[in-house]
């Protein structure tokens, strides 16, 4: 017997970012208010990591409300009707419930019920992951219009008193819409991951310790020096790949949005890729800390509050984090 053709769908030839939203914890913290249980001082923080205040979020405000929020300015903003919405993404390592997703309530929320709706955990490459997604899924008709959205409230894994990763930290949400283009306005992206060093950062107990009393409620750790040297290293490799793929060279840039893990991390960045003067570059982390999945288009929604005459022109993004993964691709600034 011959079975009947399958028809398969097909979607534009082009994707891009149509819009961005923000949402960030209600109190800044500065530095004074961390150094006591590490045992530290202000200096010695902003010597290391370049920040000087971050933001984190009231005991009321779940990573789903801040998700929300930017969402909802994302949407506002891109003059897309919340009903043409048929995929929403978060990227999250800071969902307090397992299962149901984050994704599913903030589509309700923004008024884009019934779109297919998950969360991805790529950690700080979750955002760059998203958008990689995103623009597959529309190209290949599966999808019309996505929300892409970074989210975390990592003031609920911090442990004051630890002294590798606890002070990096904030809360905060950045959002992305994805539509049609007519010209190519989201680059190839370059990602992968090397799980040999899944021990650099990370959870430092599983959630069944925890339940079994052997273990304290689950935190972030990270081996500093390890992931430092990861992440100037390796991951300019990867930024150069992706400015490659994509046919421009770093001189064509008018942003480069690294992942806000360290401002060490930023220029050792810039240096390396031989950024010029021209290119602005996200530095979110003096004043928002580290937010993980949301420090990427945080710190893009920034620079375009800040410089709105970017509109238009290239950036090069990337994230990268506990796996350890990464991702990185050009996008046009809407």
């Amino acid at each position: 017997m011959t079975a009947p053709t399958l028809r398969q769908t097909t979607g534009p030839q082009y994707t891009r970012i149509l819009s961005y939203g923000a949402a960030r914890g209600e109190n800044a913290v500065p530095n004074d208010d961390l150094i006591e249980p590490i045992n530290s001082s202000d200096e010695w923080i902003r010597q290391r990591t370049g920040i000087v205040t971050r933001v984190r979020a009231n005991a009321t405000t779940s990573a789903t409300d801040l998700a929300t929020i930017a969402a909802k300015e994302a949407v506002e903003r891109s003059g897309v009707s919340p009903e043409l919405i048929d995929l929403v993404i978060v990227a999250t390592i800071s969902n307090v419930r397992q299962t149901p997703s984050m994704s599913a309530v903030v589509a309700d929320r923004i008024g884009a019920n019934p779109a297919a709706a998950y969360d991805s955990n790529a950690a700080c490459a979750g955002f760059t992951y998203g958008v990689a997604q995103a623009d597959a899924l529309i190209r290949a008709g599966v999808a019309h219009y996505a929300v892409v959205i970074g989210a975390e409230k990592l003031s609920d894994v911090v442990d004051p008193t630890d002294r590798t990763i606890s002070f990096l930290l904030g809360d905060g949400a950045g959002a992305v819409v994805i539509g049609p283009s007519d010209t190519p306005a989201i680059g190839p992206t370059i990602w992968g991951s090397d799980g040999s060093k899944a021990d650099a950062v990370g959870m430092d107990a599983t959630l069944v310790e925890f339940r079994d009393g052997t273990s304290r409620w689950p935190t972030l750790r990270q081996e500093g020096p390890t992931v430092f040297r990861w992440a100037v290293w390796e991951m300019v490799k990867v930024a150069r790949q992706a400015l490659e793929e994509a046919g421009v060279a770093a001189s064509d840039l008018a942003a480069f949005v690294p992942h806000q893990a360290n401002m060490r991390i930023i220029d050792e960045f810039a240096k390396q890729l031989g950024l010029p003067d021209t290119v602005l570059i996200g530095r979110d982390i003096e004043t928002t800390g580290n937010t993980s999945a949301a420090s990427v288009p945080l710190a893009t929604h920034r620079l375009l509050e800040e410089h709105p005459e970017l509109s238009g022109g290239l950036a090069l993004q990337i994230g990268f984090g506990a796996g350890l993964v990464f991702g990185a691709q050009v996008v046009v600034l809407p």
